[in-house]
């Protein structure tokens, strides 16, 4: 039987990984010590000192401290009880050892759950990326999911064949079958994409125009042969693929290939994608 956690064992969970949990992350870090930004507001020099030896924390831009507990009830706004409960470890984590090379076909990666997003972390990625909650909601969901006997979760975009496209702050990932995200409104105008975030920046940038638009994600720039066949469909194509080499190619290709397909990268000429463009579009 599992032991329930109580207040001596959870004040021993590492306040490093309860922030990992939480969607924070280190700044610099020592054999002794490790900083970060303070999760109580914006800054942009890390203020905020955990001590590794005496596992307790000190924001120096408000002179307040503690131990883990206090920390997670006043992040979450939570009671005691319902921080320990977030502290067991046992329960579902945010690793730091989540697996970096996962493989998109690996079949031990098991889907064990699909809701609204909503855990702290995950909403957190989300404002550092830019998006409000209710646009992620509109596309998205919070998935779960196991992989070699551990439990994860992630911001998931289902794909054509029910497939999922996992992302948080740590890794992404997807597992199989892979391929695009079509998403279907009947309409003239079909708007091209290559990944989750640059559907979601898109739908913070203009929310007008995908509203009135076909969308095409294709999760991975490999997929530009596979929705070609669609293209036909459709009198307008807009393109807001990345500024890199791969996707400078594939807009290329397409736009000598079709004439009713059309590059829109110039408006985020001076930016990696779309997500760049907003996030430096918010700090301006």
């Amino acid at each position: 039987m599992k032991r329930k956690i109580n207040c001596e064992r959870a004040r021993a969970f590492p306040i490093g990984r309860a922030l990992a949990k939480l969607g924070h992350f280190p700044q610099k870090t020592a054999e002794k010590e490790a900083w970060f930004l303070s999760p109580f507001r914006s800054e942009t020099q890390a203020s905020f000192k955990v001590s590794k030896t005496r596992n307790r924390w000190y924001d120096h831009g408000e002179g307040s401290g503690g131990n883990v507990i206090d920390l997670v009830c006043r992040i979450l706004k939570c009671s005691v009880k319902e921080a320990l409960t977030f502290l067991d470890e046992d329960g579902f984590c945010f690793s730091f050892q989540q697996p970096q090379h996962l493989s998109p076909n690996e079949t031990s990666l098991t889907i064990l759950k699909i809701k609204r997003i909503k855990h702290p972390a995950l909403i957190q990625y989300l404002n550092l990326r830019g998006i409000p909650l209710h646009v992620a909601n509109a596309y998205c969901h919070e998935v779960w999911y196991t992989f070699k006997n551990s439990k994860f979760f992630a911001i998931g975009l289902q794909n054509n064949k029910n497939g999922w496209e996992l992302r948080n702050k740590i890794f992404k990932n997807s597992n199989s079958p892979k391929t695009y995200t079509h998403l279907q409104r009947n309409t003239k105008q079909l708007i091209i994409l290559e990944g989750m975030f640059d559907l979601l920046s898109l739908a913070v940038l203009n929310a007008p125009l995908i509203e009135v638009s076909d969308i095409m994600v294709l999760n991975s720039i490999a997929f530009i042969e596979n929705i070609e066949s669609h293209i036909s469909d459709y009198e307008i194509v807009d393109l807001y693929l990345d500024n890199d080499s791969a996707g400078q190619k594939a807009t290329l290709y397409l736009t000598k290939k079709y004439s009713h397909v059309n590059d829109q990268s110039d408006g985020y000429k001076n930016h990696k994608d779309l997500n760049n463009f907003l996030c430096h579009e918010r700090k301006s």
